[in-house]
């Protein structure tokens, strides 16, 4: 079996501060590193660490970041064959700040995330034949997405849409064709398009077509909501956080690894608790991802 994931390519700048600044307001921070991110890249870090067959379609520039990023990838196991490198477009930037908690703030540059677009995912069609599973975040192009989920539809693909950042631009009329979506409790009112409980929300998206809402709840961690069986709730693992970077994307990338070797969801989504639960005791994107090996010799409850 295997993943075909489809999405943005970052390089991470990430300053950490005792507290974030308020409006007007100049704070010293405490250190700036320079990391691999971006939500494709970053899922697609977390599903080759997992030991999934996995191609990631991405766009980065044609500059040192770009070509470093890719590289460090292909070490992880991801088959980056088919990447669009940008002559017109920097790789995509995003400026993170990191609290003493363990919060952040992210502001994105698309950068060549833009040249993620419809032509490039059509010329890549093959790629959707050949696999089990589609993932998908929202940070490239929404046309890029809705092609991608037609084309997972025409090859009868599972797909897997994490909607963040959260917008209700893409076409309710692609919604029966989402077997999963991840939204976290803010990001299921935005695609809802309503203000109701998380029950409520996730029935409405259920209604417009959708075949499974599955809700990441941090330290509450993660509840399924079905159209074919009752909601499942699997809590998370009691672990103090550093850093809650890449943990919503550790968590996408380990679900679709879970159940693209088998497991059902249930199992599925507990092995996404557990790697995710891992990362956040660590610092960085891609870095704080627990490989399969690490996934299996730490334990946490």
């Amino acid at each position: 079996m295997s993943v075909l994931i489809i999405g943005s390519t970052n390089i991470d700048i990430s300053a950490s501060m005792e507290r974030f600044p308020i409006k007007g307001e100049t704070l010293l921070g405490k250190e700036v590193q320079y990391r691999y991110g971006g939500k494709g890249a970053n899922q697609a870090c977390a599903l080759g660490k997992l030991g999934a067959d996995t191609t990631f379609l991405t766009c980065v520039g044609d500059d040192g970041h770009g070509h470093e990023i890719v590289q460090y990838l292909k070490s992880v196991g991801v088959n980056m064959d088919r990447v669009k490198y940008s002559a017109a477009r920097r790789t995509g930037t995003a400026i993170i700040n990191v609290d003493d908690r363990g919060d952040n703030t992210i502001v994105v540059i698309q950068g060549a995330n833009l040249d993620c677009d419809v032509a490039y995912i059509r010329e890549n069609e093959d790629c959707f034949r050949n696999c089990d599973y589609v993932l998908l975040q929202m940070e490239i192009p929404f046309d890029a997405i809705e092609e991608a989920i037609t084309l997972a539809a025409k090859y009868g693909k599972k797909v897997v849409l994490n909607p963040a950042p959260a917008s209700d631009r893409i076409n309710p009329k692609l919604y029966p064709y989402i077997t999963y979506m991840t939204p976290n409790e803010v990001e299921i009112s935005v695609m809802a398009g309503a203000d109701g409980d998380l029950e409520q929300n996730a029935e409405k998206l259920m209604k417009l077509g959708v075949q499974n809402v599955l809700v990441t709840l941090g330290s509450e961690g993660a509840r399924l909501f079905s159209k074919e069986a009752k909601s499942i709730h699997v809590p998370a693992c009691k672990v103090d956080a550093v850093d809650t970077v890449a943990a919503g994307d550790c968590f996408n990338g380990a679900f679709v690894a879970a159940l693209d070797r088998g497991d059902t969801v249930e199992e599925a989504m507990q092995f996404a608790n557990r790697a995710s639960a891992i990362a956040v005791t660590r610092r960085g994107a891609q870095e704080s991802i627990p490989t399969k090996e690490e996934l299996e010799a730490i334990t946490v409850y």
